[in-house]
C-alpha cells in the first residue's frame, strides 16, 4: 500500500459482515493479491463509497492478525449507511493507514488498564488483539468496558471471553437496564469500575477510547488512582475528513488530530481547547 497515493484509495474485498447490534457492523476486508494493510493498534483508515464520498474508521483488528483487518462501522451518515449495505463480496474503498497510534513498543512489562466505552470498543479491540497475541510483552491487562444498554453492548461473545480467560482481567457495566429487560450484569457508569481496582500507578498505563462526555470523569477517576497525565492515553474523536492533515476538519488548535493524533498522551494535550 505504501507505493500507492496517499490520495488514491485501493479497492478492497468484503469477505464478511457481522452484525454487533442494531446499528454497528463489523466488516472484514481483504487487500488485493494477498497484501496486507500495514497498520498498528490505534490507527484509522478512510472508507470511500464511489459516488458518496469517506468516513473516517478505526481499525477494529490487530496487525498481528495477517490476511485481513476489520472494521467497526456505526451507521451514522450516507457513507456509514452505504457501507451497511454492502455484502460479501464487494469492494470497497480504502485510504491509509493514517494517524498515530498506541506505542506498544514502549509498554514493555508494564500493566495496562484498558478502558473502552461504546464503539471505542472497536479500536480498543485492534489493541487488545495485540496483547493477547504478544501477551510475554506486557504486565497484567486490565479491560473495562461500559454501553448505554444491554442492547448497545458489542462484541458480546468476545467480552465473556475475555472474562473467563486468564490472559485478561475484564468488567463491564451499563449506564440503564430498560423497565422489562432482564439483565444480570454490573448498571452504572464506566466509572463506577475504577475505585475498586488495584493499580500501581508507577507501572501502569491508562487507555481510554469512547464517547467524548466519557472522559474528564474517566481521567478524574484515573487521577484519584495516582495516575499522572504522562500515563494517560486518549484516542480522540473528531471527523478526520481527509486524514493527511489538509482540510483543517480535525484541528485541536495547532493540532492536526489525523496526523498528530488520534492517540496522544494527556499531557500532550494540556491547555488545549477543546481538546478533552
Amino acid at each position: 500500500m505504501s507505493t500507492k497515493s496517499i490520495y488514491a484509495p485501493t479497492w478492497c474485498r468484503v469477505v464478511s459482515v457481522a452484525s454487533l447490534s442494531s446499528s454497528e457492523k463489523l466488516f472484514r476486508i481483504k487487500m488485493p493479491e494477498g497484501h496486507n494493510l500495514g497498520h498498528r493498534p490505534g490507527n484509522f483508515v478512510e472508507v470511500s463509497i464511489l459516488g458518496l464520498g469517506e468516513a473516517p474508521i478505526s481499525i477494529a483488528s490487530s496487525p498481528t492478525r495477517s490476511g485481513y483487518f476489520e472494521l467497526g462501522v456505526r451507521q451514522a451518515g450516507l457513507v456509514t449507511a452505504a457501507i451497511h449495505e454492502l455484502v460479501p463480496g464487494d469492494e470497497i474503498g480504502i485510504r491509509g493507514p493514517f494517524g498515530t497510534s498506541f506505542k506498544v513498543e514502549d509498554w514493555h512489562r508494564k500493566d495496562l488498564l484498558l478502558i473502552a466505552g461504546g464503539l471505542g470498543l472497536a479500536p480498543m479491540r485492534s489493541l487488545i488483539q495485540y496483547c493477547e497475541d504478544r501477551r510475554d510483552q506486557f504486565g497484567a491487562v486490565t479491560i473495562l468496558y461500559g454501553a448505554r444498554s444491554p442492547v448497545d453492548i458489542i462484541f458480546k461473545e468476545e467480552l465473556a471471553g475475555w472474562g473467563k480467560s486468564d490472559v485478561f482481567e475484564c468488567h463491564s457495566t451499563v449506564d440503564y437496564v430498560p423497565e422489562g429487560m432482564s439483565y444480570g450484569g454490573n448498571v452504572g457508569l464506566i466509572t463506577t469500575l475504577i475505585p475498586p481496582l488495584d493499580i500501581n500507578p508507577l507501572t501502569t498505563i491508562a487507555v481510554i477510547v469512547g464517547p467524548p462526555v466519557m472522559y474528564k470523569f474517566v481521567i478524574a477517576a484515573l487521577k484519584k488512582k495516582g495516575l499522572t497525565e504522562d500515563k494517560i492515553v486518549v484516542s480522540l474523536e473528531r471527523h478526520m475528513k481527509c486524514g493527511i492533515g489538509k482540510c483543517g476538519h480535525c484541528t485541536i488548535e495547532h493540532l492536526y488530530c489525523c496526523i498528530d493524533g488520534p492517540v496522544f498522551t494527556l499531557n500532550k494535550l494540556n491547555g488545549l481547547r477543546g481538546a478533552i
